[in-house]
């Protein structure tokens, strides 16, 4: 890595087979990662939120990124308005630069309780959970077209 190149985590649609992911286009691949279990995965609908405060340790990706890069990521999730790109604390002791956002943004939002984007539609922990609920069932049915 070049003294230059930032260090980012991406948990969400910009990692690899995701929609956003050529945004990273020039970018240089670090590998997997996780977060320390502080932080909590929000879904909101074609991104996802880090929020800080949580209980659980989020997975994702790093990238080494050049400052252009970077400004214009930056630009794209709305730094420092919609998204602050902060220093977060990984697993295992490091610190790379993340989106997060405030608590207050992400009310009535979906935790995404398996803290990893891509399981975020199935049966383990979020959307997908709860189609098989009563209420969903009841709705199903009496909406059905006869």
């Amino acid at each position: 890595m070049t003294t230059r190149e930032i260090v980012l985590f991406v948990y969400d649609s910009l990692m690899a087979g995701e929609e956003q992911h050529e945004r990273l286009a020039g970018a240089r691949p670090l590998g997997k990662a996780t977060t320390a279990p502080v932080y909590d995965l929000v879904d909101l609908g074609p991104n996802g939120a880090l929020i800080a405060g949580g209980t659980i340790s989020v997975s994702g990706e790093l990238y080494a990124l050049e400052p252009a890069t970077m400004a214009a990521l930056d630009v794209h999730r709305g730094h420092p308005v919609l998204n602050q790109r902060v220093a977060i604390r990984l697993s295992d002791g490091r610190e790379a630069q993340a989106y997060l956002v405030a608590q207050d943004q992400t009310a009535g939002r979906r935790r995404i309780r398996t803290g990893d984007w891509k399981t975020r539609r199935g049966a383990s922990g979020a959307v997908g959970a709860r189609d098989a609920g009563p209420m969903v069932r009841w709705a199903k049915r009496r909406f059905e077209p006869r």
